[in-house]
C-alpha cells in the first residue's frame, strides 16, 4: 500500500464532512492504468468497491468524467454503481450527443484517416463527439509527432476543438469540456465542495475550475494546476480507500 502524501490525506479530512459533495475521475490512466488498447483498460483492483463505498455515503455523489463515450466507459469499466456519467469530454451529458453532429465528425475522420494509413501504428478512433488521433502503438517518435501535428492542422478550422493528450490527438465538433461539466455537476447538485482526480491535459480544464475548499489530484508527471499529485492509479486506489474511510 503507498502511502497518501501528507497534504493531501489532510485535505481529504478536511473536505469529508463537507455536504453535498461530488467525488469525480476521469478513468483512463487514474481510475484503469493506460494501456496500447484501450478496450483493455480494466479498472484497478478494488476501485469498483471503493466507488460503490463513495457512492454509499450520505450526500456524497460519485461521478465518472471521461475522453471516452458514455457507452464505451460503461462497457470497459463494468461500473454499475449509482453514479454520474459524462462522456466524450463532457459531450455527453445526462445522454447521448444530438445526432446532427455526427455529419460533421464523420467529415473530420474522413479528412484525417489518409494521415493516419500513412503512419504504420496511428490509429484513428471515431467517438460519439469527436474523433480521436493515436500514437501511442507508432514505434517512430518523430513519425508520431509529425502526424499530431499534420491532425491538428488538417483540423485548425473554428467550429472544431482541438484537444490535445497523451499520445493522443482529439477533434472534437463541440466545444464541451470537463471543467464545463465538472461545474454543471457542482451547480446542479449544489455541491459544497469538489474532488476530482485527473491523469491528462484535458483533465487540467477541470483543476483550473477548482474553488478554495476543493481538492484537485493530479495523477502522473506533467504540469498541472491541481494542488494535490499521486503518482499512478495504484496510488489512486489508496486515496479513494482514505477517503472512503473517511465518510465513514
Amino acid at each position: 500500500m503507498t502511502a497518501v502524501p501528507e497534504d493531501l490525506a489532510a485535505a481529504l479530512a478536511g473536505v469529508a464532512g463537507r455536504r453535498p459533495l461530488l467525488v469525480a475521475s476521469d478513468y483512463d490512466g487514474v481510475l484503469a492504468p493506460l494501456t496500447d488498447e484501450p478496450s483493455t483498460a480494466v479498472p484497478s483492483p478494488d476501485v469498483d468497491g471503493l466507488l460503490a463505498r463513495l457512492a454509499a455515503a450520505d450526500g456524497v455523489t460519485v461521478a465518472l468524467v471521461s475522453g471516452r463515450g458514455v457507452e464505451d466507459l460503461r462497457q470497459v469499466s463494468g461500473f454499475a454503481g449509482t453514479y454520474r456519467w459524462v462522456g466524450s469530454h463532457g459531450a455527453e451529458y445526462g445522454g447521448p450527443l444530438a445526432g446532427e453532429l455526427a455529419g460533421r465528425r464523420d467529415a473530420v475522420a474522413e479528412r484525417l484517416a489518409p494521415l493516419v494509413a500513412a503512419v504504420p501504428g496511428a490509429r484513428l478512433e471515431v467517438k460519439p463527439a469527436s474523433v480521436a488521433v493515436h500514437v501511442r502503438q507508432v514505434t517512430d517518435a518523430a513519425a508520431a509527432t509529425r502526424l499530431l501535428a499534420d491532425a491538428a492542422s488538417a483540423a485548425a478550422d473554428p467550429s472544431l476543438t482541438v484537444k490535445p493528450g497523451k499520445a493522443v490527438l482529439e477533434v472534437a465538433v463541440t466545444d464541451a469540456d470537463k471543467g464545463s461539466a465538472v461545474g454543471r455537476l457542482r451547480d446542479e447538485i449544489g455541491a459544497a465542495a469538489v474532488v476530482y482526480l485527473g491523469d491528462d491535459v484535458t483533465d487540467e480544464d477541470v483543476f483550473g475550475t477548482l474553488r478554495p475548499g476543493d481538492v484537485g489530484i493530479k495523477v502522473g508527471d506533467g504540469e498541472t494546476a491541481a494542488d494535490h499529485r499521486v503518482a499512478d492509479p495504484a496510488a489512486v486506489v489508496d486515496v479513494l480507500r482514505l477517503l472512503a474511510d473517511r465518510l465513514g
